[in-house]
């Protein structure tokens, strides 16, 4: 997409615009149009033009943004109310949204509990404003299981906060627990069977597909069906790159389907 405020080869344009904005000194519009595909050379005529979206529909967003986070440019331009928004990178490129439409978009689940940090669902927050799933057409809808509001005796480790926990304190008979297959199994091999349970896994709290959900049991890590829905499940401590490959294969394979 081109700039058209001045002329410096005159009616010309870059062999590979295919739209440009104009400004008309009052606003913007946005111009579709042809380069001749029989020209030579980087600068060639135009060999046909219309207008896309008049002065009267058009916007241009006043802050800068990253354009490859196209999720956030949909939304940001249903937020304007304008037929088409025109936006303008850090690097100074320019794109614009014309007639936005957010139900093309395939919704990913993401599952995961707090506290400590949701590191799954934070990780893809800006992973996502990084533009790096820009090209995907997704928006992630995140379920966070806040486990403060669970009553129990004991939590599963210091690291988020709690007074007694799994990884610092004895259990006493008959108390209740917060924690997972892998706090269930410490429990029995430690103390027997003699407590309550309260299981806090994401895996648990799957409702929907595709989904994504972080596990600290690395036999359940990968892709597939979990209770019969579909979705990818990476490590507690799967890292940045983990996460985004899983992100990718899973909205690759839900569109095979």
């Amino acid at each position: 997409m081109g700039f058209a405020s001045e002329k410096p080869c005159g009616d010309r344009v870059y062999f590979l615009s295919r739209y440009l904005v104009r400004d008309t000194g009052s606003g913007h519009e946005v111009l579709e149009i042809t380069p001749d595909p029989a020209g030579s050379g980087m600068m060639r005529s135009i060999v046909a033009s219309k207008v896309i979206a008049s002065e009267g529909e058009t916007c241009h967003y006043s802050e800068k943004v990253q354009l490859h986070d196209r999720t956030r440019l949909i939304g940001l331009a249903l937020d304007t109310g304008y037929r088409c928004t025109i936006f303008t990178g850090f690097d100074e490129h320019m794109t614009f949204v014309l007639d936005p439409d957010i139900t093309g978009l395939l919704q990913v689940h993401v599952y995961d509990i707090t506290p400590p940090r949701p590191s799954l669902s934070t990780c893809i927050r800006e992973l996502e404003s990084a533009g790096l799933f820009g090209e995907l057409s997704v928006m992630f809808c995140h379920h966070i299981r806040d486990i403060t509001q669970l009553k129990a005796d004991v939590y599963p480790c210091r690291a988020a906060g709690f007074a007694r926990t799994l990884d610092a304190d004895r259990v006493q008979e008959g108390e209740r627990i917060v924690g997972c297959l892998t706090a269930s199994q410490f429990l029995t091999e430690c103390y027997g069977k003699d407590f309550t349970l309260t299981n806090i896994c994401p895996l648990e709290s799957v409702r929907e597909e595709p989904f994504i959900a972080r596990c600290c049991r690395s036999e359940r890590v990968g892709i597939g069906l979990y209770k019969g829905r579909f979705g990818a499940v990476v490590h507690w401590g799967a890292s940045p790159a983990d996460i985004a490959r899983a992100v990718n294969e899973l909205v690759g394979r839900w569109r095979e389907q």
